[in-house]
């Protein structure tokens, strides 16, 4: 028998049978003129302050799937108190993009880390429309980009999307492809379904020395859980996800096509922190482009949450993928 696709679980659940959607302006743990995206199924939070998609939930539920650094609850880049250093990265948790791949960040801004400015952490210009809102940057010094994000939820599923454009305004042509980052609540398993056909030996490439943990591959599922000693990560050539979490699954899917992708062809990535800040990161890449003063590109990438439906974590990860 054919297993149901996630599209087909959502639309079935009966919690996901909307009431259409409603953008309001709340406060949200100390940051005022935040937006919280309704639609009867799932509930978004977006952080205009630090440029953020914070939440995740399933609606009415006070916990969500994404991560949040509480420690900064309210504050905003300029507000944290800095260390004199200047590799210090200030990590607020929730979705965010970066220019991939990471090998082009000292060529454009003159240094590997933090992330380039306009792109990490700082303010955005935030309007509510139909389905969502939309978020947009300063442009980038480096880069010469500005990012255009619109995070809309279905009318009737409990699904949100999130459309990231970069609009290049001036400067060098620079070869970049856009990079989705998702902080996530620590998990019980990270699923991956796995192409028929991968272009990587073992279905997935190493980037870090550690590998997450308890990696296996059964059939096309890729499965493993967070490290809790060394910072772990892979990639792959699949263009979908699963977190499997104590009271929900959330399914993460990537545009995929044609196209030189980073990191020796990664279309997903997924990062394991060590403890004591116990999230993952999961991630998505486009192909590359060569951009001009003029050009833009941009990539979409659709999160399906879904309520817990039996207490066997991998078999979630099989349901929902």
């Amino acid at each position: 028998m054919e297993r149901p696709s996630a599209a087909a679980i959502a639309q079935n659940w009966p919690g996901s049978q909307g009431t259409g959607i409603s953008v309001a302006r709340i406060g949200y743990r100390g940051w005022p003129d935040c937006f919280l995206l309704r639609n009867g199924s799932v509930e978004a939070v977006v952080v205009p302050a630090i440029g953020r998609v914070m939440q995740l939930r399933l609606a009415g539920e006070a916990a969500g799937a994404f991560w949040e650094n509480r420690a900064l609850d309210g504050q905003t880049h300029s507000s944290v108190p800095k260390q004199g250093d200047p590799a210090e990265w200030i990590n607020f948790g929730g979705d965010k993009s970066w220019p991939a791949p990471q090998t082009t960040w000292r060529q454009q801004q003159g240094r590997d880390w933090p992330p380039p400015a306009a792109f990490d952490s700082r303010p955005m210009e935030a309007f509510s429309c139909e389905q969502g809102v939309v978020l947009i940057s300063q442009v980038d010094p480096g880069f010469g980009i500005q990012v255009v994000r619109h995070v809309e939820l279905d009318r009737e599923r409990p699904v949100m999307r999130i459309r990231t454009e970069y609009r290049k305004l001036f400067g060098e042509a620079v070869k970049v492809g856009v990079w989705t980052i998702t902080q996530m609540q620590e998990p019980e398993l990270i699923g991956l379904l796995l192409p028929t056909h991968s272009a990587f030996a073992n279905g997935y490439i190493q980037l870090r020395e550690a590998q997450p943990e308890k990696l296996k591959i059964e059939g096309r599922l890729l499965s493993f859980v967070r490290h809790p000693g060394e910072p772990a990560k892979i990639g792959t050539d699949s263009c979908t996800l699963a977190w499997v979490g104590r009271h929900c699954a959330v399914r993460i899917c990537a545009e995929n096509g044609p196209g030189e992708y980073p990191d020796g062809g990664c279309v997903t990535q997924v990062y394991t922190n060590p403890d004591p800040l116990n999230y993952v990161e999961l991630e998505t890449l486009g192909p590359l482009a060569t951009m001009k003063a003029g050009d833009r590109i941009e990539r979409s990438t659709v999160y399906t949450v879904l309520p817990r439906s039996t207490p066997d974590a991998e078999a979630e990860a099989r349901k929902i993928l």
